[in-house]
């Protein structure tokens, strides 16, 4: 079984082909087509320019990843696109082309929750997590926690009051005149600083799995205009360790308290390296699995949207033409 796999969330542009015949899913293709330097100079995605900008490449980007699959439309059994969360104008795009391509070639279509696609992208990986698992799903737009009990059986313990991490990541880099995005920069920056030279909060919530980084950003401003000698490597430094602290610490609560060793990161903050060092730290103090794929897997790609599609295509769910793009689509029951 091959399943087309169609993302169009924010601000990239993807397609990928996924193999189900027989033994480890195998990635055909998964072709990313990004708008960074579209949106480099105004600091962070400007919406209009990335409905825009997915209407040129979302032609280009699925050939490419049908053509990869060498029998094209005619050897697929399926077609998955992100129906939401996201901007809304950059999920229409993919939902439309979804829809006509499936109208075109008499495919079976299934809309797909981005975040369902990030939960599940560690089944990527050669070595699949089984179940009970808990999930830290860490990107721009997200940053919860959730138990998965199964395909399609997802548990939200906490996910973030305010901005999602890497939105500080984005806003911190901002306001310290590092360009967007922020995560890279700012990772790269850190690992050549001193993480304790600044005095910077973490917002643990005591009783509660939630998160919050809305102040670290106001005290980051706070400490650069008290000591605005501090150099910036140190800052970058000081800021990624608070939010490593939080989202390292919050993980080992869970694990403590629901007794679960599998733990699986994803999502595109999982790509930072002090983020993955401290899990692999964590982890192993605490004896237990983790899985972590690849950084090219943690950040938006089709061949999440793929995977998720399958299981929900294996269990006979079927999308009309009416599927529409949804902006806000929560994912699991919230924990009582």
């Amino acid at each position: 079984m091959k399943v087309l796999g169609i993302d169009t969330s924010c601000d990239d542009t993807s397609a990928a082909v996924l193999d189900f015949g027989g033994g480890p899913v195998r990635i055909v293709t998964n072709v990313v087509s990004s708008q960074t330097e579209i949106h480099q100079k105004y600091g962070g995605v400007v919406p209009e320019l990335a409905s825009r900008r997915h209407v040129e490449m979302i032609w280009p980007v699925v050939s490419e990843a049908l053509e990869g699959g060498s029998e094209g439309l005619s050897g697929l059994d399926g077609i998955a696109v992100c129906q939401g969360p996201g901007l809304i104008g950059s999920l229409l795009v993919g939902c439309s082309f979804a829809k006509a391509l499936t109208y075109a070639a008499g495919l079976p279509l299934v809309g797909v929750n981005h975040l369902e696609g990030h939960l599940l992208s560690p089944f990527l990986l050669e070595r699949e997590p089984e179940f009970p698992f808990l999930a830290l799903v860490v990107s721009g737009g997200h940053t919860s926690l959730y138990k998965v009990a199964g395909y399609g059986q997802y548990e939200e313990l906490g996910r973030t009051r305010d901005d999602a991490a890497g939105e500080a990541y984005d806003k911190v880099s901002k306001f310290l005149g590092l360009g967007y995005p922020g995560g890279p920069e700012l990772d790269r920056r850190a690992r050549e600083g001193d993480p304790a030279r600044v005095e910077l909060p973490r917002a643990y919530l005591p009783g509660s799995f939630d998160f919050s980084f809305s102040g670290l950003k106001t005290a980051v401003r706070l400490a650069r205009e008290r000591e605005p000698g501090v150099p910036l490597n140190d800052v970058a430094a000081s800021f990624q360790a608070s939010v490593v602290d939080v989202l390292t610490r919050k993980t080992e609560w869970a694990i403590r308290t629901f007794h679960i060793r599998r733990v699986a990161l994803s999502g595109g903050v999982a790509a930072n390296s002090s983020l993955r060092a401290r899990m692999k730290e964590m982890a192993r103090e605490r004896e237990v699995e983790l899985f972590l794929p690849p950084p090219g897997l943690c950040t938006d790609n089709a061949a999440m949207i793929a995977l998720a599609g399958y299981h929900r295509l294996r269990k006979g769910e079927r999308a009309g033409l009416d599927l529409n793009p949804r902006p806000y689509l929560p994912l699991g029951v919230p924990a009582e």
